[in-house]
């Protein structure tokens, strides 16, 4: 069943339209038929089992038959992520949503070659959130991940923002396996996180000026095991 993306604004009444580039997608590249059964996802937990009732040139109608939700995940997990050089960016968004990632804080690292202007960085940001729009459709995930704009560590830290969990992948000081963490917070506390941030670093890592800032914000410093990986891999 092909599946295709709404605005939560746009999923009320018993009647749902594509248009734009969903409508494109669905008449251009897949070609759906009236009476053909199709996915309609909000992204707030909300799936809609459709029938296509028209195909317009630039839009497509669907009737509702079913409506499901899925309540939010009990732990939402945040990545913030230095950003690699090109594309690869892309590659994370897309693996950290069918992973189930809540959130995605696209970081600007000391180590990181990219520069963004304000307008570049909300051009990036709107490019890199249709990438996660794609993905939901692509794996069936029902919430849709935000992507932040690219932000540096100091003015991430300084938001009133505070988590339950906070993991970070560090090369250069005592790291203990995040199984180990993670049973060290269910004895102190009796149960399960409620939220966790989870940061990767650059190739090349954090600088140790960086990674004692974010420690000194929470985070608990990890491995992920023996070998060196790439930035994608380890995010």
């Amino acid at each position: 069943m092909h599946r295709f993306y709404l605005p939560p604004e746009h999923c009320a009444g018993a009647a749902l339209r594509l248009h734009g580039r969903e409508a494109h997608h669905a008449l251009r590249v897949l070609r759906v038929k009236y009476g053909e059964m199709v996915s309609v996802l909000d992204g707030i937990g909300n799936e809609f089992l459709c029938t296509v009732e028209n195909c317009s040139r630039d839009a497509v109608t669907l009737s509702v038959s079913l409506k499901h939700f899925t309540p939010s995940p009990a732990c939402p997990v945040t990545l913030l992520v230095a950003v690699p050089k090109g594309k690869i960016i892309e590659d994370i968004i897309q693996k950290s949503v069918e992973l189930g990632a809540r959130r995605i804080v696209p970081l600007l690292t000391e180590r990181v070659a990219t520069h963004l202007d304000a307008e570049a960085a909300a051009d990036k940001r709107d490019k890199w959130q249709q990438v996660a729009v794609e993905a939901i459709k692509q794996c069936g995930a029902l919430w849709l991940p935000k992507i932040e704009m690219p932000v540096t560590i100091e003015h991430f830290l300084a938001r009133p923002e505070r988590f339950d969990f906070s993991l970070v992948g560090s090369l250069q000081t005592e790291r203990r396996h995040p199984r180990e963490w993670f049973q060290e917070f269910q004895t102190k506390h009796g149960r399960r996180p409620q939220s966790a941030a989870v940061w990767i670093g650059p190739e090349g890592d954090f600088t140790l000026g960086e990674l004692k800032a974010i420690e000194a914000g929470g985070a608990q410093s990890i491995t992920l095991g023996a070998l060196t990986l790439r930035v994608e891999t380890a995010a």
